[in-house]
């Protein structure tokens, strides 16, 4: 026992360094933005490189956000990511419960239909959806960089999944009671799937908020463009400007760094009601 024990000890010793090894290789890149972010011109060429800099100068950031429109970029950015994961949300919400508490002919092939999309790769859409936004007059729109983004078959596919562990003596009850199936869905099953929708919200946002091939493809003026397109403003043909490129990165990572502490919560109870059934 006491053998078994200390190999226990060991175990568990080696695990947490592997994992505190990879924390910190993770946060490497992140570190080394701060530190350029506050670097002067002359210092982010030097070799070897220093992590901390010798001097703090925080007009870079002024200085970052007054070299490109930024103000417009981040408009931009939060309206189409808020909008985004607004609607994927509530259409998967909708979609979610029909698949998973509604028995109707055909349900399941349906839905094996639904999630079969999944398999087809971005790329292969952006070429259609381009010429269909072009046949629609919508490019340089922001519903060009919305509409096609309404619906999302993993979130319907992940709600589904999480619905099903939802009793069905919860809604059978609410039935009696004469609550209806709206009534039900925003009044009982929504608020008990609020690990879930923090989860899948804070990743479609996310996603929407880095998207950067399509709203490149898909806008022609400055005044539309994104944040992630407006960091690729700080490369010009006599090189990059870097810290001021790392500065405008942490402008832009701020938003995202707060939401998660936010929804960090709801998104660990997520994970950790995961394969549960209730």
């Amino acid at each position: 026992m006491i053998g078994l024990s200390a190999r226990n000890r060991v175990t568990r010793l080696l695990r947490h360094l592997v994992l505190i090894a990879a924390g910190v290789v993770m946060t490497v890149p992140f570190i080394w933005m701060v530190s350029t972010a506050f670097k002067g011109d002359g210092e982010i060429y030097i070799y070897p490189p220093t992590w901390v800099p010798a001097e703090i100068h925080l007009e870079n950031f002024s200085r970052a956000w007054d070299y490109v429109p930024f103000g417009r970029f981040y408009v931009n950015s939060i309206f189409i990511a808020v909008t985004v994961t607004v609607c994927q949300v509530f259409t998967a919400a909708l979609a979610g419960y029909v698949f998973a508490r509604v028995r109707f002919p055909g349900r399941d092939a349906i839905f094996y239909m639904y999630v079969a999309t999944l398999i087809v790769p971005t790329q292969v859409t952006m070429l259609p959806l381009f010429l269909i936004m072009n046949e629609l007059k919508w490019i340089d729109t922001y519903q060009a960089m919305i509409v096609p983004f309404l619906a999302s078959a993993f979130i319907a596919f992940f709600l589904r999944q999480f619905f099903s562990t939802i009793p069905l003596e919860l809604e059978d009850a609410a039935k009696i009671d004469g609550c209806g199936r709206s009534r039900f869905i925003w009044q009982v099953l929504l608020p008990l799937s609020r690990p879930a929708l923090a989860s899948i919200g804070l990743f479609t946002f996310l996603g929407q908020w880095n998207n950067y091939i399509w709203p490149l493809i898909i806008t022609n003026t400055t005044k539309m463009r994104t944040l992630p397109i407006g960091l690729r403003y700080f490369v010009e043909e006599s090189g990059a400007q870097y810290n001021l490129m790392m500065a405008a990165a942490m402008i832009t990572v701020a938003p995202v760094v707060a939401l998660f502490f936010v929804a960090q919560r709801q998104f660990i109870e997520s994970i950790a009601r995961t394969g549960l059934k209730s």
